[in-house]
């Protein structure tokens, strides 16, 4: 018997070891396995928040600058040095519908690449100007704007050469100026007429040059000057936000599906208890149908008691004997008068 006893315990205990290790597997399981899930949606949450701040930047932020050169041209002369016409050039900027931002400011600028030779020191000012067409040939804008090379003295040239003409002799720097235009400060694209082309002219036909550079820069304010200038800071922030809502969302979402299950738990356990009352309500009911049973059956034996009491009032009582007395005479002259009647 003791050693019977000692192998049942010895079988509860390591049924207990047996039954904690497998719960502990399975809860080490389950915390694995939502930790997983957890770090899996930490990380689509960051790279989702990276994504659409990317997107937003690249779908806010302006092209910054555009570069278009400028091929001038012109008319020679027959008969004399030089030429005879205004320098001017067509400059494509897309071939596309539309190039420039909608709502964005822009700059306009034109490099003009002029050598400081005695015929431009000699030409003094000039004007440049340009016009914003659209495809269509809409002008959009027109601008001109004065020129001249930047005045040197004698004495500061004569310095500036000897101080380069080592870099001059070797053709590493060049006595020429680049002139910077202005022509447009505060451009804004016209959606109904977007700019294409811009049509550029020289107003002389003494100046010389190198070469011409059309640069359009956007002019930055507001946002996106934050974004551009800040751009680690601005991306911080901009992650950070995205994050905290989607984070928010998801937290919202997952509280809302979690609720809608325990209702929907506590509608099945209810569903569940229903046969029994069912039950009960079915019990009762049998229960009043029985009583009502009940009651009928001693409905109807009470019944003949009633007329028994009733004949046996009548019989008792003179004054009902008579009014039934009366009622059998009655009956017996409505008979004898039909009887009469049909002999007749």
């Amino acid at each position: 018997m003791i050693f019977g006893r000692l192998l049942h315990r010895i079988g509860e205990k390591w049924f207990n070891v047996q039954k904690k290790t497998s719960e502990g597997v399975q809860s080490a399981r389950d915390a694995v396995f939502r930790g997983g899930i957890l770090l899996v949606s930490a990380i689509l949450v960051v790279w989702v928040s990276i994504f659409l701040y990317t997107a937003f930047y690249y779908a806010y932020m302006p092209s910054m600058s555009y570069v278009r050169p400028v091929h001038l041209q012109f008319k020679s002369c027959d008969e004399t040095k030089g030429i005879c016409s205004f320098p001017s050039a067509y400059v494509q900027l897309t071939k596309k519908q539309q190039l420039l931002m909608v709502g964005q400011p822009y700059k306009v600028n034109l490099h003009l690449e002029m050598p400081e030779s005695p015929a431009n020191k000699e030409l003094g000012m000039f004007m440049v100007c340009a016009q914003l067409r659209s495809r269509d040939g809409v002008l959009v804008e027109h601008a001109c704007r004065p020129a001249m090379l930047h005045y040197k003295s004698t004495l500061l040239h004569m310095l500036t050469t000897l101080t380069f003409s080592p870099m001059m002799i070797f053709g590493t720097s060049e006595e020429k100026q680049i002139i910077v235009l202005e022509l447009f400060g505060n451009f804004e694209e016209d959606q109904s007429h977007p700019v294409t082309v811009i049509y550029v002219e020289i107003q002389s036909r003494h100046v010389e040059f190198y070469s011409a550079t059309l640069m359009i820069n956007a002019h930055l304010s507001g946002l996106r000057y934050l974004m551009f200038h800040w751009p680690v800071l601005s991306s911080f922030i901009g992650i950070g936000t995205n994050l905290f809502f989607i984070a928010l969302i998801c937290i919202l979402s997952y509280l809302h599906f979690a609720t809608e299950e325990d209702l929907t738990e506590e509608n099945f356990g209810y569903e569940k208890g229903e046969p029994e009352e069912d039950k009960d309500l079915k019990s009762s009911s049998d229960l009043s149908s029985d009583s009502s049973s009940l009651e009928d059956t001693s409905m109807l034996e009470e019944l003949p008691k009633s007329q028994d009491e009733s004949q046996s009032t009548l019989s008792t009582d003179p004054i009902i004997r008579k009014s039934g007395y009366i009622q059998e005479l009655s009956g017996l002259y409505s008979e004898t008068s039909t009887s009469s009647g049909i002999a007749k």
